[in-house]
């Protein structure tokens, strides 16, 4: 078999790699979007005083960078990737004003906790360790995996 060309298809190979387990993917489908969420939502929480950006800046900003790691790596990848964010954006943005900083800021981190655990549950069950200890870029290689997958369950090509 030839070694992918892209380094998008290596990162997914390696990533895929660590992720063989049904049960460990399961716990990723769910806790990996989970973790996306709650890094946007902690950084959506982090306020810029004195300035006119105000709540959500951090998020925003955050988002941004991600979604030019995405777009360089694969562009069908990284325009996914953007309706990701833009929909977790704007739930944060609901869900602030809905329950406010305080509240949001404890869900935020009560999910990271318990999707962090799940996470590692996963990689137990797998025996392996999670690929990011490896290289902290698997941190992002996680969400576009799962969307990669799902891409393929529809049809499209990354």
């Amino acid at each position: 078999m030839n070694a992918p060309d892209r380094p998008i298809d290596r990162w997914f190979a390696s990533y895929s790699a660590d992720h063989v387990n049904g049960t460990n993917q399961q716990i990723h489908y769910i806790a990996v979007p989970l973790i996306l969420w709650t890094v946007t939502a902690l950084l959506w929480c982090v306020p810029v005083p004195g300035t006119w950006f105000g709540i959500g800046f951090w998020a925003a900003i955050a988002a941004f960078a991600a979604w030019m790691f995405y777009y360089r790596a694969s562009r069908a990848i990284g325009l996914g990737m953007l309706a990701v964010f833009i929909a977790l954006l704007w739930l944060n943005r609901w869900l602030h004003a809905a329950i406010g900083t305080t509240q949001m800021l404890q869900l935020a981190v009560a999910v990271f906790v318990l999707a962090w655990i799940a996470q590692f549950v996963g990689h137990k069950i797998e025996g392996k360790k999670p690929s990011f200890l490896t290289d902290l870029v698997y941190l992002l290689i996680g969400p576009a995996w799962i969307l990669s997958k799902v891409y393929r369950k529809i049809g499209l090509k990354y």
